[in-house]
């Protein structure tokens, strides 16, 4: 059935050992997490991120994709960290189904060791500290609130410090850089040196932060990354350059043609707004033919589909429809036709987060 998502395995993995290798043996990295929420913890995926000798954690940012790693059974399952601060609600599932959890909140932490003690556990954190992007984090300029938390955290009972992290670019937009990371790797050595303890991983961001592992210009301290997009796609989400021993299709769209007619290409009658409130802008491009494939923005994130007929431009589309200019390919496409698509990352997000969003693999 039709749309689905194709995906690779040769080439997810081909693309995991890449980024394994640019991670640990390039970037000297003693730890590793492969970020499974883009495509929902898929079972079959996560089963290969599973078996890979290079993994040391599954990360994401849902309680309930980790969850569905206990179902998996494998021997070889890693440990799971929970990148997403958990909610108040939530503290119970986070200590029953994850090992190690983001946290900024000395709140949360407090109720997580509460939750941990009545399960009779120890629950791990990584303390999130704000480098400059503005997320999640203690603002790094506040260096006794920071020592004032972690000072609370060493005194609870059932939650281990297992380290320091930072997220850079998700929303800031803010670069990986020596300054900025090797300012989270200074934060660790003096808490170190503060409390006399040994802090176990100091996570130096996502795909945005691999460009310096590739380079072997990560600042000494830093010793994990947490890599999604460079796995999947093959992306330095820095400066979207490609990294080396990748592919950028390794996950297809593939989608039916449901009309194919010769049409104007500018709409008739006065323009007001479309179903998503915005009003569009039309090229003229005189008559073309116009093929309507199912899937649309509900699904799909459109400006994140690059069809692979080069020949082919989407025009736009609605919550179902997307539109095709076919005019120049060198196909002669008919009704029934399958349609594909190489996909960004907000597109493959969307995408497999769809129920109406059939998955292959090859």
């Amino acid at each position: 059935m039709y749309p689905r998502l194709v995906m690779d395995r040769k080439k997810l993995k081909g693309n995991l050992d890449a980024v394994a290798h640019i991670t640990k043996d390039e970037g000297g990295c003693d730890s590793m997490m492969i970020v499974t929420k883009c495509l929902c913890a898929d079972p079959v995926i996560s089963r290969m991120i599973a078996e890979h000798p290079m993994v040391d954690f599954m990360a994401d940012s849902r309680v309930q994709n980790l969850a569905s790693y206990c179902e998996m059974a494998h021997e070889n399952l890693k440990k799971t960290c929970l990148l997403r601060i958990p909610m108040h609600c939530e503290v119970e599932e986070v200590v029953k189904y994850v090992d190690l959890s983001f946290n900024s909140e000395l709140s949360t932490i407090r109720l997580l060791n509460e939750a941990a003690a009545k399960a009779g556990k120890t629950h791990s954190i990584l303390l999130m500290i704000d480098m400059g992007d503005l997320r999640e984090g203690i603002f790094f300029k506040n260096e006794d609130t920071i020592m004032e938390t972690v000072e609370e955290i060493l005194g609870m009972s059932n939650i281990e410090l297992y380290g320091i992290g930072v997220n850079l670019t998700c929303y800031g937009a803010i670069i990986p850089k020596a300054d900025n990371l090797g300012g989270l790797a200074a934060i660790a050595k003096k808490i170190e040196d503060r409390f006399g303890i040994k802090l176990k991983m100091v996570s130096g961001g996502n795909s945005s932060s691999i460009y310096l592992a590739e380079k072997k210009e990560l600042p000494e301290g830093i010793t994990n990354l947490r890599l999604g997009e460079s796995f999947l796609l093959g992306n330095d989400t820095a400066y979207l350059t490609k990294l080396p021993g990748t592919v950028d299709d390794a996950i297809i769209l593939e989608a039916q043609i449901v009309e194919l007619k010769e049409k104007p290409s500018i709409p008739i009658g006065e323009v007001g707004v479309d179903a998503f409130g915005e009003k569009p802008e039309y090229e003229d491009r005189g008559i073309i033919k116009r093929a309507i494939i199912a899937v649309g923005k509900q699904d799909t994130d459109l400006g994140g589909m690059i069809p692979l007929d080069e020949k082919i431009d989407i025009l736009g589309g609605s919550s179902d429809h997307t539109l095709l200019d076919v005019t120049k390919s060198d196909k002669e496409y008919k009704v029934g036709d399958v349609v594909s698509f190489k996909l960004e990352y907000g597109a493959v997000l969307k995408l497999a987060t769809s129920k109406y969003v059939e998955k292959a693999y090859i």
